[in-house]
């Protein structure tokens, strides 16, 4: 299986499955000397880790961080670093009814297609579960960023949509909800909601939007390297995500070009921002803005008709610990993999000066 490794110059590279002893990976050109918080780390890791409200999947796992190379003393050495995250509450039995049926909307039938083979505890490589290997990445570049502020927060959830641009929102009170939603309001609506559909048996999807602030001018290159264009290949990696867009997004066709234009204050900034703070693939100095859209988890605790192996038509049911909607603990996922794309960009801006 290839496609495991993220990043050119800070790379990582993730391991695991979602039922096996431990996920993990290689963080492969950090720089040496960056001072690690370990406590804002596992922090990262709390955020996403299951079992954390009633609107997520109540799997209980620590999440907790081990860290075997790279690290000395509170600091990074240059050399790669390796981490894993132990599964201490696995339940394989719950997917035995699938071991030879596939859930629809799921990567089983393209795994078994593809392999000829699949792991389907969970979901093997194709669970969330891998994601967390990602947040421990992406809590390190965060760190390597400094000034770089990196904030994510649910903006939709079915059809409940925060109608307030980001700069209306307060910040504050993301991490003092279940849903991680900006505006309380709202957030106690999409909590209700999602509570309902969980009692249904069902799922929901939704959108999180992403803030970048105080990111210098220059990163990203032109034609196949854009900024833009990496950051939605990483979001785009992401378990359940079916859309990205950045700036004005779709909505900017409804626009002309001359009310689209962002025009220039004369110190270089712009007095709009419809660019999304990336023009021409680079970075302009202004906040870099992007929402992601989450499908509804496929796995449903409902009766559904699917297929076995040899091409039956069966009935089963889903079972076991899943989500209701996604998109409360993919948040610091969102967070990590633009800390990635950034953390990586900004060492080939280093590396272009040399």
């Amino acid at each position: 299986m290839a496609g495991n490794s993220f990043g050119q110059l800070f790379r990582l590279t993730t391991f695991g499955e979602s039922h096996g002893v431990a996920l993990g990976g290689v963080i492969d050109g950090c720089p040496a000397g960056v001072e690690l918080d370990l406590q804002m780390i596992q922090e990262e890791l709390d955020r996403r880790k299951p079992g954390q409200s009633a609107i997520v999947t109540q799997r209980k796992e620590p999440d907790t961080v081990e860290f075997f190379s790279g690290v000395f003393e509170g600091k990074t050495t240059g050399t790669p670093i390796g981490f894993a995250i132990r599964n201490t509450n696995q339940k394989s039995k719950d997917y035995s009814h699938i071991k030879d049926s596939y859930r629809p909307s799921h990567a089983d039938y393209v795994y078994d297609q593809k392999y000829g083979f699949r792991d389907y505890r969970g979901g093997g490589r194709s669970s969330a579960r891998e994601t967390a290997s990602r947040v421990v990445a992406g809590a390190i570049a965060k760190q390597l960023l400094k000034d770089i502020k990196i904030t994510a927060y649910v903006s939709q959830v079915g059809a409940l949509k925060l109608d307030k641009n980001y700069n209306q929102l307060d910040f504050s009170v993301i991490e003092s909800n279940p849903v991680r939603c900006a505006d309380m309001e709202m957030a106690s609506q999409m909590e209700e909601y999602i509570k309902s559909i969980k009692k249904e048996g069902d799922t929901i999807g939704g959108v999180v939007t992403c803030v970048i602030q105080n990111v210098p001018i220059g990163l990203g290159e032109p034609v196949f390297d854009k900024l833009h264009a990496k950051l939605g290949e990483a979001m785009l990696s992401i378990n359940a995500v079916k859309g990205f867009e950045y700036g004005s997004g779709f909505d900017g066709v409804k626009m002309k070009g001359s009310e689209h234009n962002d025009a220039y204050n004369t110190d270089g900034t712009t007095k709009t921002n419809r660019s999304g703070g990336i023009q021409g693939g680079i970075s302009n100095g202004m906040d870099i803005y992007f929402s992601v859209a989450f499908k509804p988890v496929a796995t449903v605790l409902q009766a559904y008709d699917t297929i076995n192996k040899e091409g039956e038509k069966v009935t089963t049911q889903g079972k076991g610990r899943h989500d209701p909607c996604v998109v409360p603990r993919a948040v610091p996922i969102v967070e990590a993999m633009a800390a990635l794309v950034l953390a990586d960009y900004t060492l080939l801006a280093r590396s272009n000066k040399i």
